[in-house]
């Protein structure tokens, strides 16, 4: 498989002259074509979330932000894109799904009107907006899919939601999904439906999945690799199992002490002293 995305010393600071902070620091990562899935997990704070926003650079530009290093997706240079040329790979290469679905969808507006939006701007060419839209929500495992095509978001479960908002996602039948803690805002049980989902998806798209948590518990068996990352840098990577077996770094063994099994009691995880 070759690389579908590579990131290289990437570095993302906010505010500008002397108040400018760095808080990602030079990280280096890939995700391989034909549906790998990655593991990106460390603490809320640790510079997840941001640095997948950059990937498309949907942090905000000018003075307020600055990126510096290389992002290619797909043998594209991304930080050197016009916005027209952006815009055709938000949604059509690198589709975003995020951790609450209810923030993600527009309270006054149908299920089938927020897709059809989106295919609609994503692809021109289909002249059956609404019979794409079932095919979508039947993809994702949404019963009725003609009858929920017209249901507002408070008339579905949290689950069914996400479900929506991963059928917004898959619109276009991007090469990379982004899932920004997408299960966070669920149950346990409907949590492995949503993971086992996007199992199936990824297998029959064959598309690459870029996974952000802080959770290891729901790495294995998901994940192919994965990366640690701890105040903006990524402090170990590697397949999912040899990182679960023997992990390295004391960051990483205090987040995988704080999975929780039956019968297992510890003491309380010793702090991580800073370096700043």
């Amino acid at each position: 498989m070759s690389d579908l995305l590579k990131v290289k010393n990437l570095c993302i600071s906010f505010g500008s002259g002397t108040s400018s902070k760095e808080v990602v620091h030079g990280i280096d990562f890939e995700v391989r074509s034909g549906g790998e899935t990655v593991a990106v997990l460390g603490e809320s704070g640790s510079g997840k979330s941001v640095s997948c926003l950059a990937l498309t650079r949907l942090l905000p530009e000018g003075s307020a932000c600055s990126l510096s290093g290389s992002i290619e997706f797909d043998g594209q240079s991304v930080l050197s894109l016009s916005d027209e040329e952006l815009r055709k790979i938000r949604g059509g290469g690198i589709a975003y799904i995020f951790q609450d679905p209810s923030v993600s969808l527009n309270p006054v507006f149908t299920v089938g009107f927020q897709i059809s939006e989106a295919v609609e701007l994503h692809c021109p060419h289909i002249e059956d907006v609404r019979a794409r839209v079932i095919e979508l929500l039947e993809l994702v495992g949404i019963r009725e899919p003609e009858l929920r095509f017209g249901s507002y978001p408070h008339e579905l479960s949290g689950g069914m939601q996400q479900r929506v908002v991963i059928a917004m996602a898959l619109a276009c039948e991007p090469k990379l999904l982004v899932a920004d803690e997408p299960t966070t805002a669920l149950d346990v049980t409907i949590q492995a439906q949503i993971l086992d989902l996007l199992r199936e998806l990824r297998v029959k798209l064959n598309m690459s999945i870029l996974l952000i948590t802080h959770n290891f518990g729901i790495v294995k068996g998901f994940a192919d690799r994965v990366l640690v990352m701890y105040r903006g840098t990524i402090i170990e990577s590697g397949s999912v199992e040899s990182v679960l077996k023997s992990p390295q770094h004391p960051y990483t063994k205090g987040l995988i002490n704080c999975i929780p099994r039956l019968g297992d009691v510890r003491d309380r995880l010793n702090t991580i002293e800073s370096s700043d």
